[in-house]
């Protein structure tokens, strides 16, 4: 798994930015900024972010544990925290547990604070990137052992962003997925439900023959922007989303 993780990562790697790591709790950030931007203090800064932006979730668990055992959309309480507010609204809107956005939230999160200071940023949190360019960006598309698996990149211009690009696969990585699809790749300004309605697109799929009717349900979701699904050696793709070989 490690070497997977490695591998998978070089996918969204950026020549022209600096790129580290930084980990805390559940959450696993590869970061990518701005050469001249990069310095030891931004990293502090970056990790102190990343614990800020974990808090009020953590705090909000505590009060109310089924919020994150949930796999369909769950109601929270009116005083909730605005991370609690986005994750359940991304899996009200997918119909999928909130916990399904919690990837994605925590990379738009802190991919924003982070805008603040580097024009070009990317924060990947387990396939969920949050991506803000000034220049053309080519994101490529792991698929596990499917044939199609890094043989295509998704290329995103900079009027996209800010911009959310997250992944859902039955086959690989750690996040819970009832489906068989090597990769579900859903676009969405919003990096919450971007997650949160590629694991649920994924979920639909179990064989070739459930391509189709994926696309009709992820399409169908306002917010979402495009959607690429791989299984096996098959690949449909609806929206905005310019394929290009690697």
């Amino acid at each position: 798994m490690d070497y997977i993780e490695r591998s998978y990562r070089q996918r969204h790697r950026q020549e022209d930015l600096v790129h580290f790591q930084l980990a805390v709790g559940e959450t696993d950030l590869d970061i990518g900024v701005r050469k001249e931007r990069y310095s030891d203090q931004l990293v502090e800064w970056v990790e102190e972010t990343i614990r800020n932006c974990r808090r009020p979730l953590e705090d909000y668990i505590e009060r109310d544990p089924d919020f994150a055992k949930a796999l369909t959309p769950y109601t929270v309480s009116p005083n909730a925290p605005l991370i609690v507010k986005s994750m359940a609204e991304a899996g009200r809107l997918a119909g999928v547990g909130p916990m399904a956005a919690v990837a994605g939230v925590i990379s738009e999160l802190v991919g924003k604070s982070i805008a603040k200071r580097s024009r070009d940023v990317i924060v990947e949190n387990g396939g969920d990137i949050y991506l803000r360019t000034s220049r053309i960006r080519k994101v490529g598309v792991f698929a596990g052992d499917s044939p199609l698996s890094n043989r295509v990149a998704i290329e995103i211009r900079p009027e996209q962003t800010p911009l959310g690009i997250c992944t859902s696969s039955g086959k690989v990585g750690h996040s819970l997925s009832f489906g068989k699809a090597d990769a579900v790749v859903v676009i969405s300004p919003s990096v919450p439900l971007a997650d949160a309605v590629a694991t649920a697109t994924g979920n639909l799929v179990k064989t070739i023959s459930d391509l189709e009717r994926a696309l009709e349900f992820a399409s169908g979701i306002e917010g979402v922007t495009g959607v690429l699904v791989i299984k096996d050696d098959r690949l449909a793709v609806w929206g905005s989303v310019k394929l290009i070989p690697t």
